[in-house]
């Protein structure tokens, strides 16, 4: 794994990773709905204009084991490795590790051989994890200077505390919990970090009991699930602050700190408001040396007949936005925000953090309304989830299935399959690539997406120009 030199896909700036070359592939996760009979998949999607296979899936590794639900992968290494404090600044982004959040399985995935051709490299265990780290149900995964770092909702089992667990760069063995002093962060999801101010930021979904057989309506309407956000000090390994965005706040997820090193701020989303059914998006900053958070952005649910609704949304009369993932531009300026309930994904001038101003907006699938893609074809169920954007800002992708029993819960009658990609204006506005929509998966779910030689989600960095 060592190199002589640093990889070239590592960049030691924000802007200098916005003029890498454009991405050729892209890597997506593909769930099989039942957990049972095959085996998710790895799959490959030709990403380069002009190809024979543009658009389309040009090969899929099986997972050596059923029942994995794959979720939110990452690479082994990535730009953290050029940070001064990095160890090992040869390593190079060739491997993929895709957690299981059923199986508790890491697989670890070699792209080496052959980019459009992954093959298996190893397999880490959930016995592993549990007794190396005491977690399970790894979730999301993140290179960073001084290891591989994943979170995991539970406990070696399956209750709380959730929270992080280190491998080992080269062997990818469990070094153990990241944690030292957890205070009192219980409920565990996404974590991120500012490199430069020695912060570490995460934030709460639930523990695997109150998820895994789909949203408990007790649980929500009785405020249990996350609502805050955690700072920790990086180095020493312990909890400083809890921001609370308020209980009636539910499911705050995905966080995205400013690309840019020598900003400390960020951005979160909150699924759904237990009062009003909006979502809303949250930024923390840190302001005369205190940490504070805030909403920028609340977005309404909207209003649909009862019999068009999933059981479990047809007592409010209305479509709850849902939104369930955002991602940051690499330049730092644009948001994008997928309402996975409505069916739309936004796009928002973010310059000014405090102060977003809507720029962009595309329609397809939702509960209700069910958009075709404007290629044309059937109504499509699943909305838009999980998003990524290329390093340069200009291309953003993104994906239709949540979670197996989320998604049975919401879209009854099947979520479906489906990849598409929007254009985005450097000036803002985005629109629909007709040229590029994937639905051809054999009948398995496409989550998460990662772009060859990083995306914007995947890698951080330590200088700022």
């Amino acid at each position: 794994m060592a190199r002589w030199t640093p990889d070239p896909t590592f960049y030691p700036s924000p802007r200098l990773a916005g003029s890498a070359p454009p991405e050729t592939l892209g890597y997506v996760a593909l769930v099989e709905p039942t957990q049972e009979g095959r085996p998710d998949a790895l799959g490959v999607i030709d990403l380069q204009p002009g190809s024979s296979d543009y658009g389309s899936i040009v090969s899929t590794l099986e997972m050596p084991n059923i029942g994995d639900e794959l979720h939110h992968f990452g690479w082994n290494a990535c730009s953290a490795a050029l940070c001064p404090s990095a160890p090992r600044p040869h390593v190079e982004r060739r491997y993929l590790l895709v957690p299981g959040l059923r199986s508790s399985r890491i697989t670890v995935v070699d792209t080496k051989p052959d980019p459009r051709r992954p093959v298996l490299h190893k397999v880490i265990d959930g016995a592993e994890l549990a007794a190396r780290a005491g977690y399970s149900r790894p979730h999301t995964l993140h290179c960073g200077p001084s290891g591989l770092y994943v979170s995991a909702l539970g406990n070696e089992n399956g209750e709380g505390p959730g929270g992080i667990a280190m491998l080992d760069h080269d062997t990818f063995d469990v070094l153990g919990q990241w944690e030292v002093d957890r205070g009192p962060q219980y409920l565990a999801y996404d974590f991120w970090w500012h490199l430069n101010h020695g912060i570490m930021v995460t934030s709460e979904w639930a523990t695997p009991s109150m998820i895994e057989d789909g949203i408990v309506p007790e649980l929500l309407l009785g405020r249990k699930y996350g609502h805050a956000i955690h700072l920790w000090d990086l180095e020493e390994r312990r909890h400083l602050q809890t921001l609370d965005l308020g209980d009636e706040h539910q499911m705050v997820l995905e966080l995205r700190p400013a690309h840019n090193p020598d900003n400390a701020y960020g951005f979160v989303n909150a699924v759904v408001s237990v009062e009003n059914l909006a979502a809303s998006i949250w930024t923390w900053h840190r302001e005369n040396g205190n940490w504070k958070i805030q909403k920028v952005i609340e977005i309404p649910p909207e209003p649909a007949p009862a019999e068009q609704l999933p059981p479990l949304l047809q007592g409010f009369g209305a479509v709850p936005p849902l939104v369930t993932d955002i991602d940051l531009s690499v330049d730092d300026k644009f948001l994008y925000v997928s309402c996975w309930g409505t069916g739309e994904l936004r796009q928002y001038d973010v310059s000014d953090p405090l102060a977003p101003v809507q720029t962009g907006s595309v329609r397809i699938g939702g509960i209700v309304e069910r958009t075709p893609h404007p290629a044309g074809g059937e109504p499509l169920r699943g909305g838009p989830q999980m998003v990524e954007v290329s390093r340069d800002g200009r291309r953003v992708y993104f994906t239709n299935s949540l979670y197996g029993a989320w998604d049975d819960q919401f879209y009854p009658e099947g979520v479906g399959s489906w990849m598409v990609k929007l254009d985005a204006d450097p000036s803002g506005g985005i629109a629909f690539d007709e040229g590029f929509y994937v639905t051809d998966f054999r009948g398995l779910r496409v989550h998460q997406v990662r772009l060859q030689g990083g995306d914007a989600s995947s890698d951080s960095y330590c200088f700022s120009t």
